[in-house]
């Protein structure tokens, strides 16, 4: 994700060049000039391929793709914007299950305190994983000796650290360091984590049909074909800046749409969850008075301008 402040225009627009999305998108708008010159060249100066396109009917079909664009956005964006809702969500519950279990451990009870830390701790860091192109076991922490060997015997990792998570509940709750009434008020919060990861493996398995992004891409390409030579008789060679400019729009907001309709990649516009993930891991330590190395740390502020 590309991190910036949205109202300086100059440090916004140096980030274009950050973007994967931007640069292909000037490539294409780049080949687009090309056709637009070609097409050019061929009617001001042979007279030849010069097809009549009514104006009228042009300008329809062009308020025809802009609502289809908008509802293509705005539907990228939601499930974008609830990725990020879903993953604010697993902060509030990691924090709230680590201040709670806080105040119920002893503050000499320093084992269990750093199994627990790292138990939580390492839950968001492998729903990441597991979102994306699998866990890197090399990122979790060892909770007790042997644990990320046994974890990498599981098919869904982070159901197996809910599991564990609920065994060490119970057995506080068996040696009386928590009560009945505590665990209800945790399982609230603990069943939330599995709630948030369901509802994140929904997003990244139901993308938008392919069919409507088959059409509406379909769409635009005939509508950038056909742009020359509706401008053809009144701006002549400027029709080639202006058709790369439109084409600049079209295109631009579908790749975008493309991008953001799967929050959980690696694309620079998509959600930060190694760092949110870090953050959590900083958080939680911090509350249960856990140390937590000064390099691992720092990764919950990444002082970059692009962060994954």
């Amino acid at each position: 994700m590309i991190v910036y402040k949205s109202t300086d225009w100059v440090e916004a627009l140096r980030h274009l060049r950050s973007s994967d999305v931007i640069r292909l998108l000037l490539k294409r708008v780049l080949w687009v000039g090309l056709y637009a010159a070609i097409v050019t060249g061929l009617v001001v100066r042979f007279d030849k391929f010069n097809l009549a396109v009514d104006k009228e009917f042009f300008s329809f079909l062009g308020i025809m793709l802009s609502l289809l664009l908008a509802f293509r956005t705005n539907t990228a964006y939601d499930r974008f914007y609830e990725g990020r809702r879903l993953w604010g969500q697993l902060v509030n519950n990691c924090r709230n299950l680590a201040v709670l279990v806080h105040a119920r451990l002893p503050a000499h009870d320093l084992a269990n305190r750093a199994y627990f830390a790292r138990l939580l701790s390492n839950f968001p860091i492998a729903l990441d994983g597991h979102l994306r192109k699998g866990v890197r076991f090399e990122k979790l922490e060892e909770a007790d000796a042997g644990f990320v060997e046994r974890l990498q015997q599981a098919r869904h990792v982070p159901s197996r650290l809910s599991a564990l998570l609920q065994e060490f509940f119970e057995r506080l709750l068996r040696e009386e360091v928590l009560l009945p009434n505590h665990l209800i008020t945790l399982q609230r919060h603990h069943e939330a984590l599995l709630d948030v990861a369901g509802a994140c493996e929904r997003i990244k398995a139901t993308p938008i049909p392919f069919s409507y992004s088959y059409f509406i891409k379909g769409f635009i390409t005939v509508f950038i074909l056909v742009m020359p030579f509706n401008l053809l008789d009144t701006y002549e060679w400027l029709t080639v800046p202006i058709t790369m400019l439109g084409a600049y729009a079209l295109l631009g907001v579908e790749m975008i749409g493309d991008e953001i309709e799967d929050p959980f990649g690696k694309d620079s516009n998509d959600l930060p969850l190694t760092q949110i993930s870090n953050r959590i891991r900083a958080n939680v330590h911090e509350i249960l008075g856990v140390d937590l190395h000064e390099d691992v740390r720092t990764l919950a502020d990444v002082p970059y301008s692009v962060v994954f």
